[in-house]
């Protein structure tokens, strides 16, 4: 366990936040960590929706039950944080 800090590019989202990981979290709770900087306070909840993160740079989506130790992303890369039907 170590933290990890990444960029989080919420969708919808106008300020790409400086958010700490950790790196055995999964990408699921990476999502959950990116949204409480931006549900609610620039971002409206959507219902029915999951939120999944994608590669900024290639934009490849990241398994839900990968962990952030396992993806290969890099401190402080930028992530995708996206609504997606379930």
């Amino acid at each position: 366990m170590a933290l990890f800090p990444i960029h989080s590019n919420f969708e919808r989202d106008f300020v790409i936040q400086l958010v700490p990981v950790d790196t055995e979290d999964t990408m699921d709770q990476v999502a959950e960590k990116c949204a409480h900087h931006s549900i609610d306070r620039r971002v409206r909840a959507q219902e029915g929706k999951v939120l999944r993160v994608r590669n900024h740079s290639d934009g490849t989506l990241f398994p839900r039950d990968m962990t952030v130790a396992d993806s290969g992303i890099r401190p402080t890369e930028t992530l995708d944080i996206l609504f997606m039907d379930s």
